[in-house]
């Protein structure tokens, strides 16, 4: 087993990207710790939020970062803030202080848990995020399961291939849109502030503890479920 560390801080924004499936736990470190069964392919390295900035408006938001982007000087005292990146031609477990800002992206399988800061997550296969503190962009191929407490955008759409899970505890006020297997409906949470779009190809599980009001013109609502 191959491991790498890195000193990190208390809030750093981390962004992994693995070939295959990767795990990500929140610890009370300032390291991030990463491990894989794989022999090559692993790599642990600081870059400055411009050069990643720059790779992302050349290649998209869904792509995976190509290796070969220019490194920063860091001898330099106008650098602006670094950000861990880790990379994985495999699959691999990954930890991160707690409060970190990650960015996740898997040609396979993502499984987050135990996580106080944001999360975005791009799965090619499931996505699993559970008990996260914050939901920020998921999509997965296959399956997902969102469980968090909060979700800071107003309008938002998340998509999965097969089913999709969605609790975010905190949401009091939202207006939902589902588009799964079984059709089309539409519901309101109290007086629908946020605006959720949920479409899969499988079926959509809505997990809330509050009232869910169907909406016009078909009245209609799908599987609602309470949390345990």
């Amino acid at each position: 087993m191959t491991q790498r560390n890195i000193l990190a801080g208390s809030m750093p924004t981390v962004i992994i990207k693995a070939g295959g499936s990767v795990n990500v736990k929140g610890h009370d470190s300032e390291m991030v710790t990463v491990e894989s069964l794989d022999k090559w392919g692993l790599s642990v390295e600081k870059r400055s939020e411009a050069e990643i900035a720059r790779a992302r408006a050349a290649v998209g938001e869904h792509v995976l970062f190509d290796i070969r982007v220019k490194k920063p000087d860091f001898r330099k005292t106008d650098q602006p803030e670094d950000v861990i990146v880790v990379q994985l031609s495999g699959s691999g477990d990954v930890w991160v202080p707690m409060a970190s800002t990650i960015k996740v992206y898997a040609g396979k399988n993502i499984d987050i848990q135990t996580f106080q800061g944001k999360v975005d997550a791009y799965a090619g296969a499931n996505l699993n995020l559970e008990n996260v503190y914050c939901l920020g962009n998921a999509s997965a191929g296959r399956a997902m399961n969102l469980d968090c407490q909060t979700m800071p955008g107003n309008k938002v759409e998340f998509k999965a291939g097969n089913d999709l899970r969605f609790h975010v505890r905190d949401l009091i006020s939202c207006h939902v849109q589902v588009r799964d297997i079984g059709g089309y409906w539409e519901a309101k949470i109290g007086t629908g502030e946020k605006s959720v779009s949920l479409k899969c190809g499988g079926d959509v599980t809505l997990i809330t503890d509050q009232k869910v009001e169907p909406l016009p013109p078909h009245y209609i609502l799908g599987r609602i479920e309470k949390p345990q």
